[in-house]
């Protein structure tokens, strides 16, 4: 009985060792099996952080100060970069084989001209409030060498050295409206709400 009643102690003794080392918890949320870390692939890490990148970079508008006295300059003009991935939206250069077909885009160079720059009058957008919008419109032509290398069945090359494509891209952004005390942004008869 004193053996039975030494183990027990003894048994006890470790179990209360056990649980205060830390090794061993008796509570608190796990995720069991998805708490294991799952290697993601390079290509879609890549895909994703281009995503984020364009999104906070390009996707949104921003809301500037009011127009003090005449139209302002629009803000400024595309980036290279911004054209670069908004061409390869349009004619992707890449996603060919390689050893089977690849394309590449060598000496490019970008031409930028601005189109249009006006301002609406002010409205009403929820969430936002009285703004006006103010549009900018840009004409990027690309000029570059062309390269296509495909590898069978028959290997050749095909090179054009005067390609160029032409991307319009909208700069819209918005103003904020100064209001007088007491003053109400005037809106169309359609964009008034109707009460019944």
């Amino acid at each position: 009985m004193k053996k039975m009643n030494l183990r027990i102690a003894a048994c006890m003794t470790l179990f209360a060792a056990a649980i205060a080392s830390g090794c061993f918890g008796l509570g608190g949320f796990s995720l069991g099996i998805f708490s294991v870390p799952v290697p993601v692939s390079p290509y879609f890490q890549g895909a994703y952080e281009d995503m984020a990148f364009e999104k906070d970079r390009y996707g949104q508008v921003p809301v500037l100060p009011p127009i003090v006295d005449g139209v302002p300059e629009g803000l400024d003009a595309p980036s290279d970069d911004e054209v670069i991935r908004l061409l390869e939206k349009a004619k992707p250069n890449n996603g060919g084989v390689p050893f089977l077909e690849t394309r590449y885009r060598n000496n490019v160079k970008i031409k930028k001209e601005l189109i249009a720059d006006y301002v609406d009058p002010p409205r009403f957008f929820p969430m936002v409030g009285p703004v006006q919008v103010h549009h900018v419109h840009y004409k990027c032509t690309v000029y570059f060498e062309q390269n296509v290398r495909v590898g069978w069945p028959i290997p050749y090359s095909i090179e054009k050295k005067d390609a160029q494509e032409v991307i319009y891209i909208d700069k819209d952004h918005l103003h904020a409206v100064a209001q007088a005390p007491g003053s109400e942004v005037q809106m169309g008869a359609e964009a008034m709400p109707q009460q019944f």
